[in-house]
């Protein structure tokens, strides 16, 4: 099918929140909170990317995902680098991007394993309106009180360093082995943009743009998939109808309507726009 709108799967985290984001139903009272909304059946790794939003009430584990070559190297269809779209924030929201200064493994590895890696971290304060992409190999963590749309290759692969002495299981060798010790540096703006179009991330995994509300006309190349994540407004595309919390695939070449007030992400996987 030319567009296709996504089921939706709601992922429970003892991270997660009773009160979620408008457009998303509350879990019923005396139920696990909802940390995760996907949009494709979790453990499914066939897509290139996966979107995802998430709800936050207290700091995830500070982890780190494989690149591409260290994954397949464990048998593993992809590496994973991510995005993050701020939706919403409390006043005194984080997250952690890479260390301060730069470390060795061996200091990554021994301050993971008391704790002290949490102020080896840049704490970044973050608001409703901001942007991060955040290659694999970054060391990271993300806060409490936030509401994001997560964009990123389709892999799950974690390295946990650090849980704040729960029992979760961590990950220490693997994740010393693959994380940048050196602070992290926020990606350039790709620049070219056009009325109502600005293109957030250009490769080297998937291409984000961000497009205002009208109509757009669009030609995924045969045999890929592109993502239309609407923030707000509503729309259609080849058909089917969308609206503010849903996600929807396209093939082909398609018109993409969207209303006025529209806030809508379109995302694919490659190196440059189409």
């Amino acid at each position: 099918m030319p567009a296709t709108l996504l089921h939706t799967h709601r992922v429970e985290k003892p991270w997660g929140r009773h009160t979620l984001y408008p457009g998303f139903p509350d879990p019923e009272s005396g139920s696990d909170p909802v940390g995760e909304v996907w949009f494709q059946a979790p453990g499914d790794t066939s897509p290139d990317l996966l979107i995802k939003y998430l709800f936050t009430s207290e700091k995830l584990s500070v982890q780190v995902h494989p690149d591409d070559a260290q994954a397949q190297a464990r048998g593993l269809p992809r590496g994973k680098d991510e995005c993050w779209v701020i939706l919403d924030a409390a006043p005194d929201s984080t997250i952690a991007l890479g260390p301060k200064k730069t470390m060795t493994r061996d200091a990554l590895r021994a301050d993971a394993q008391d704790g002290s890696i949490e102020d080896d971290l840049d704490w970044v304060p973050v608001k409703a309106g901001d942007f991060y992409y955040a290659p694999s190999g970054t060391i990271h963590a993300i806060g409490g009180g936030l509401t994001l749309i997560e964009v990123q290759q389709n892999s799950e692969t974690t390295y946990r360093l650090y849980d704040y002495g729960s029992d979760r299981e961590l990950h220490l060798k693997d994740g010393v082995d693959v994380a940048h010790l050196d602070p992290y540096r926020p990606i350039d703006a790709p620049g070219g943009d056009e009325p109502g179009r600005k293109v957030m991330v250009e490769g080297p995994k998937f291409v984000l743009e961000r497009w205002t509300g009208g109509e757009r006309a669009v030609t995924v190349p045969e045999g890929k998939t592109a993502w239309l994540i609407p923030i707000t407004g509503s729309g259609d595309v080849g058909g089917v109808a969308f609206k503010a919390g849903e996600c929807v695939t396209v093939t082909g070449s398609e018109t993409v309507t969207s209303s006025d007030d529209a806030d809508v992400l379109f995302a694919y996987p490659g190196t440059q726009r189409i």
